[in-house]
C-alpha cells in the first residue's frame, strides 16, 4: 500500500498500538472490503444523504480521501474527509468516522490537522451526532443542522 503520508504510531498505556494511513486513490480498493461496515456504521447517523457507493465513487476521484486506521494489521477505525473551499475560508470537513478504540484514534487528530494546514486550510469541521462532543473536547459546537422529510409532499 502506498502512502502519502507516513503511517503516525501510537502505544497506549495498555501496551497497544496502531498506525494511521491516508489512502492514496488507487489503493481504495484493497481496503474498501474491510472499511465498508464502519463506513455503513457511521453512515446509520446521516439523513440518507451518501450511501457506501457514492463515498467510493468520490474515493476513487479523490475527491474525498480515506484514512484508515490499523491495529494488528485489522482496520479498526475509517474516516473519510473532503476539503470544502467556502467564499471566506478552506476547511477540512470530516463526513464519516467510526470504529473501535476511538480513545486511540483520537490520538491521530493532530495528523489530519497537519494535513489541512499542509493544503492550506484554517479548520476542522465534523459531521458528528451529539455524543462526539463529548470526546472532541477541544472543538467548538458551532451549530446544529436540523432537517425536515418532505418526500411525502413531492408526489
Amino acid at each position: 500500500m502506498k502512502e502519502s503520508i507516513s503511517p503516525v504510531l501510537s502505544t497506549l498505556s495498555s501496551g497497544r498500538t496502531c498506525k494511521v494511513f491516508l489512502i492514496e486513490p488507487d489503493d481504495i480498493g484493497l481496503v474498501w472490503d474491510d472499511v465498508v461496515p464502519l463506513i455503513e456504521r457511521a453512515l446509520q447517523h446521516a439523513e440518507g444523504e451518501l450511501i457506501p457507493e457514492d463515498i467510493k465513487t468520490h474515493l476513487d476521484k479523490g475527491d474525498l480521501r480515506l484514512w484508515i486506521a490499523l491495529e494488528d494489521k485489522k482496520t479498526i477505525a475509517a474516516m473519510v474527509t473532503e476539503i470544502i473551499q467556502y467564499p471566506r475560508k478552506k476547511i477540512v470537513r470530516v463526513i464519516t468516522l467510526a470504529g473501535r478504540n476511538m480513545n486511540m484514534w483520537y490520538d491521530f487528530l493532530p495528523m489530519i490537522e497537519g494535513y489541512a494546514i499542509s493544503h492550506d486550510c484554517s479548520s476542522l469541521e465534523a459531521w458528528a451526532r451529539k455524543g462526539m462532543k463529548r470526546k472532541l473536547k477541544d472543538w467548538k459546537h458551532s451549530y446544529d443542522i436540523i432537517t425536515k422529510d418532505l418526500k411525502q409532499r413531492m408526489q
